[in-house]
């Protein structure tokens, strides 16, 4: 199975602070990748050097061979990748439909089919189609940042804490999504704090600590792994 995206020796800094530490990881085609770890090991700003919101200060990432690495995020969205942002951030004084249509801005084609296929995945965004987004529900305003994220018809959409504020019912809803839009088709690259979930729905993981990976295997892996249990799933070694 090929690799749609490749990082390798990636690095991260805030100032004299390195935030990712000489990462590698690989993400295959049509596959779900989970990256877990505490607040503050990295993960998010992992996410965020790969579609160019913060610029790596060493390192490489290929997305379908080709070197992102340092570009603008418009370009690298317009290659084929694209990021749910942590806490939602959809446009609060704009309808459901013209999130929908923020998501697509560099394309150039006809939109129907996608919101057509955007509102089948999220029935309940086509009922409040004219609604302000900003007046939905938490659970809500997150099925319409994936589905802006789909708009732009990415090879890899990456998430960032879909669960972040969610009760546990809509949680489980928002994860039923992720795997339904794999399914589809789609690669996804997904940072969670919710472990369990994450590694129940991945088929690869990564565990990173303090801006490094420690682990990987399959979701199965591990969940199964003892360290992992007793660090991230609240269960303590035998």
């Amino acid at each position: 199975m090929s690799n749609v995206l490749e990082v390798k020796g990636l690095c991260v800094s805030y100032g004299g602070i390195q935030a990712v530490k000489d990462i590698s990881f690989v993400v295959p085609k049509g596959e779900v990748v989970t990256l877990i770890g505490a607040n503050g090991a990295g993960k998010s700003s992992t996410l965020r050097s790969i579609v160019g919101l913060v610029k790596p200060t060493l390192g490489s990432v290929l997305l379908n061979g080709k070197e992102i690495a340092g570009k603008t995020p418009e370009s690298i969205v317009s290659q084929g990748i694209t990021l749910v942002p942590e806490g939602r951030r959809v446009f609060a004084d704009l309808t459901v439909l013209e999130n929908l249509k923020v998501g697509a801005y560099l394309r150039k084609d006809s939109l129907d089919e996608d919101i057509r296929w955007c509102y089948d995945l999220f029935p309940r965004l086509k009922e409040r189609s004219w609604q302000l987004a900003g007046t939905l529900s938490g659970g809500e305003q997150q099925m319409l940042a994936i589905a802006r994220a789909l708009m732009s018809r990415p090879d890899v959409i990456m998430m960032d804490e879909p669960s972040l504020g969610l009760a546990p019912i809509v949680v489980r809803g928002v994860f039923d999504i992720i795997r339904e839009i794999n399914r589809q088709g789609k690669t996804i690259l997904l940072v969670e704090q919710n472990a369990n979930m994450a590694l129940n729905a991945a088929h690869h993981g990564y565990v990173m600590e303090t801006g490094r990976i420690t682990l990987s295997g399959t979701g199965k892996e591990l969940s199964e792994n003892d360290s992992v249990k007793a660090a991230y799933l609240g269960k303590a070694r035998k």
